[in-house]
This record gives C-alpha cells, sequence and structure tokens, in this order.
C-alpha cells in the first residue's frame, strides 16, 4: 500500500531524514520506534505530504504521491493524526467530526453513529466543545475525526502520549479494532512494548535512517530493542 523509496527531508541544510526506505503493506499495523528525534515524526508528516522530500520517492497503492499536497492525499485515503491531537477546540465534538468528512460527498449520517459505537463517550459529548474535553477524549476525538475521511490508511503518531494507563489500554484497543474493520495503520508511538505487541512489523529509526527493521514478535525479542527501547535486560526477564 506504502512504498518510500530512499527519502531524504532537511529542515533548511539540516538533515532530518536520511536515505529512508520502508513498506507498508495492506491490512497491516507497522510501528516506528526510536528516541526523540530520531525523525519518526518528520516520516508521518512527510507520508500524509506537509514535507515534501528533497529527494526519492513515495507511492501510495501504486501511485506515485511524492509532491502530493496534504488535502489531495486525504482525498486518495490517506488520513493522519498529528501529535498533540489537533482538535479544534472551539467546536462541538460533532462539528469536530464533520470537519473530518469535508471533503466527502458521499458522507452519510449512520457514518457518525459508527465512530460513536467506537468511542461512546463521544456520543454522549456530541455537543460539548471540544476543548472542555479530557485528554484522552480528545485523542479519542482526534482519531475519530480522522475516521470521517474514510482512510484506507491511518498515521497515528504518539496516541497514547500524556494519558492514563486505562485510557492507553482502551486506545489501543481502539487501533486493533480499526484494523480489523480494514484499516492499515502506520503507528509512531513512545510505548514501544505495547506498540510491538499491537503491530505486525516495526522499524528502529536512529538520526534519520532505519537501523533495524523486523517482525513485532522478533524485535520484542532483541536483546538492543529490549535495553534502548523497552527498558530492560535479557537477564531479568
Amino acid at each position: 500500500m506504502l512504498e518510500i523509496q530512499n527519502c531524504d527531508v532537511r529542515y533548511g541544510l539540516v538533515p532530518a531524514i536520511r536515505n529512508l526506505s520502508l513498506t507498508v503493506n495492506e491490512g497491516e499495523i507497522v510501528t516506528l520506534l526510536g528516541a526523540n528525534g530520531a525523525g519518526k515524526t518528520t516520516t508521518l508528516r512527510m507520508v500524509s505530504g506537509l514535507h515534501h522530500p528533497f529527494s526519492g520517492r513515495i507511492l501510495f497503492n501504486g501511485i506515485d504521491v511524492t509532491k502530493m499536497p496534504a488535502h489531495a492525499l486525504v482525498g486518495q485515503g490517506l488520513s493522519h493524526v498529528p501529535e498533540g491531537r489537533r482538535i479544534f477546540a472551539t467546536m462541538t465534538v460533532l462539528e469536530n467530526l464533520e470537519m473530518g468528512a469535508h471533503l466527502r460527498r458521499d458522507r452519510k449520517s449512520d457514518e457518525f453513529e459508527h465512530i460513536f459505537e467506537l468511542f461512546p463517550v463521544l456520543g454522549e459529548r456530541r455537543k460539548q466543545l471540544g476543548g472542555t474535553l479530557s485528554g484522552g477524549e480528545q485523542q479519542m476525538l482526534a482519531i475519530g475525526r480522522a475516521l470521517m475521511a474514510k482512510p484506507r490508511l491511518l498515521l497515528l503518531d504518539e496516541p497514547s502520549l500524556g494519558l492514563a494507563p486505562m485510557i492507553i489500554s482502551a486506545i489501543f484497543g481502539i487501533i486493533a479494532q480499526i484494523r480489523r474493520e480494514g484499516v492499515t495503520v502506520m503507528l509512531v508511538e513512545q510505548n514501544a512494548n505495547q506498540a510491538l505487541r499491537l503491530a505486525d512489523r516495526g522499524y528502529v529509526m536512529e538520526n534519520g535512517q532505519i537501523v533495524l527493521d523486523d517482525t513485532a514478535q522478533n524485535l520484542l525479542s532483541d536483546e538492543r530493542v529490549r535495553a534502548v527501547y523497552l527498558g530492560e535486560s535479557i537477564e531479568g526477564v
């Protein structure tokens, strides 16, 4: 579904991503792991058209989308939930969801009800302003808004950031449900353990480059990954 071929991204003269190549197959959950500043968020922004690569190509469903603007990519079936949620604080829950579907001409009223089935708390607060929701509820709203665009590929940037453990568990359960409903997911997540237990495959980034890729199960048992990203040692397990 997604193929990144030898991409470089620069901020001015400073390289942020170097010779990056990766793939995401239809129906997968693929996670990007790495320390802060490794290039994970920049990678998602590049895929969603918010940053264009200096060199290389991006293919989405076989189409070259390297220079395609973000709004056009939404129309192609790609939605991005950025770090920090970025909901519309002065709009209601329902109005936020409507904004997610603004490029579509085929929206149906029952699609709102489907979002409320995934996130029952949003149904209860549909007339409430987004800025008055809790952090977890705002994250649910951000994901629900992205789903209103009917994406084939959903990019999620740090969906658990700043949330309580119970809410994190609920969010990851919903991501699994989204995949079961046919949406492919590319996930950047600080909680490497949770991400790898959910994902099919993973890539480890350092200094804007891929340094390791494997199945999620193999990465979970990799000594270096466990020491650096899971905070444990092989001897202690």
